[in-house]
């Protein structure tokens, strides 16, 4: 497996215009908390065990955080602490009876991936992921590194 350094200066290339970076700030933790929502509200299989936690957006974050674990411990730390606040915002959605959680996820991801596209268009490159599907598990951290660079220490390559 690559190291971090190599994933976030890889997708760094494709996000070195200001309004692109902008874009992505925003747009990027927004996809992930609306696909972990749509996860959420596929209905569970009779082997998932009785309890709110046990769905397929839970399940997607644990092997999504197996990933981040092999990659950085930090990053896993990190990236734990994410999808429990955003798991956090989707179960309060998910409970109020006036908010439609596929709706309303559905939504914002199709929103927020028009932007990344813009952004993208604006920064004359093709986004990582299209090289790299691993990419859409690079591209939290790097949001998240850009606001908190403290986290872990990364040398990557700034314009």
């Amino acid at each position: 497996m690559k190291p971090i350094e190599k994933w976030l200066s890889e997708y760094g290339e494709s996000h070195q215009n200001g309004t692109n970076k902008k874009i992505h700030c925003v747009a990027v933790p927004v996809i992930m908390m609306t696909l972990l929502g749509l996860l959420w509200a596929i209905p569970k299989p009779a082997f998932f065990p009785e309890h709110f936690l046990a769905n397929w957006s839970t399940f997607f974050v644990c092997l999504a955080l197996v990933f981040y674990s092999a990659l950085h411990f930090c990053a896993c730390v990190l990236m734990l602490f994410m999808s429990a606040l955003m798991l956090t915002g989707i179960y309060a959605l998910d409970q109020n009876p006036n908010i439609s959680l596929v709706t309303t996820c559905a939504a914002f991801f199709i929103v927020a991936w028009v932007f990344q596209f813009i952004g993208h268009k604006i920064e004359g490159k093709k986004p990582s992921f299209l090289e790299d599907l691993v990419f859409l598990l690079i591209g939290p951290l790097w949001v998240f590194k850009r606001i908190m660079p403290f986290l872990f220490e990364v040398e990557e390559k700034e314009s």
